[in-house]
């Protein structure tokens, strides 16, 4: 049917849709090497022709996978393989988010694709492997002498917090075993890597971040926040416990508002966490925040009536 409508004298084989797609974009995006071909034999037609969010024919291809396709479209001399779309997003870095381990090893076979070229949100091709949990694609890239494995974004995120606030335990090892990661690199916010995976209740990578020498386990983000206290706010009962078990985590310590890690789980009614904090002999039961609100009150204000019990037993 394709070779039928292009032996048309009036039918225009690189005509866009509204939203800037020729034929062949649709052929290379859905994965139809046949119909590619018989596009791209067409002198008429702009193998490198961008959508209107810039996206070319090889940048769909490399986002959804379709290797014959990408090897067709790199295998043509008018085809920019490293061509960001509106966004600066290469057709590597789309690939490396998807996870197309296969796409990003042909891209990276090419010299004149940069492996380490960030979006306009500072996010680099292994940032975005690392924060989707890519291990495959973040080992190719961590093999290359050219890709930066501790550049931040432009919140200051480092591939390893990120891997870390997704809990990508085997993205973190990877990282890790760099010499040139630093694991306690804080972002914009002063949130670190530990304080990211504590927030988030993943405990495994908590574990692997602990075991480092050169993390620091109490260390608080801009507002006075430390690990323990973002894990207690969210009731993340087992990396409470994790951090209760170091020597070098204060248990009782107020961030800029005053309040502790048991007023954060008091106040939102987090019952297993406020019976750890109660059970250390270093925690205040009713220590004051600057507006001078101790626990009890935080519990009360939520109508958290177990948590109320435990604080005045």
């Amino acid at each position: 049917m394709v070779k039928q409508l292009l032996d048309q004298q009036d039918v225009n084989p690189d005509k866009p849709d509204n939203e800037g797609k020729t034929p062949l974009f649709w052929a290379a995006m859905k994965g139809h090497e046949l119909v590619v071909k018989q596009i791209l034999d067409r002198k008429d037609v702009n193998p490198d022709k961008p959508d209107n969010e810039g996206r070319t024919p090889l940048w769909w291809a490399a986002s959804r996978g379709h290797e014959l396709v990408v090897k067709q479209l790199l295998g043509r001399e008018d085809v920019n393989p490293d061509k960001p779309d509106n966004h600066s997003v290469t057709p590597l870095g789309e690939a490396s988010a998807s996870g197309n381990e296969r796409v990003v090893r042909q891209l990276l076979d090419r010299e004149e694709v940069s492996p380490d070229k960030p979006n306009n949100k500072g996010r680099t091709p292994l940032s975005w492997a690392a924060g989707q949990g890519h291990e495959l694609v973040v080992k190719q890239l961590l093999d290359r002498g050219d890709v930066s494995p501790d550049k931040p974004d432009n919140e200051g995120r480092t591939p390893l917090l990120w891997a870390a606030c997704k809990g990508h335990e085997l993205v973190v090892k990877l990282l890790l075993g760099r010499e040139d990661v630093d694991p306690d690199e804080p972002d914009n916010e002063g949130g670190t890597p530990l304080w990211w995976a504590a927030s988030q209740g993943h405990e495994l990578v908590v574990k692997q971040l602990l075991d480092r020498e050169d993390v620091n386990p109490d260390k608080p983000d801009n507002e006075g926040n430390t690990p323990l206290s973002w894990a207690a706010f969210k009731g993340r009962e087992s990396v409470v416990n994790q951090l209760l078990d170091r020597q070098d985590v204060n248990p009782d310590k107020p961030d800029d508002e005053g309040r502790t890690p048991l007023s954060w789980a008091a106040g939102k009614g987090h019952e297993s966490v406020v019976k750890q904090l109660l059970d250390r002999e270093d925690v205040n039961p009713a220590g004051p925040d600057n507006n001078g609100h101790i626990p009890l009150w935080h519990a009360s204000a939520g109508e958290h009536d177990v948590v109320v019990d435990l604080l005045q037993a």
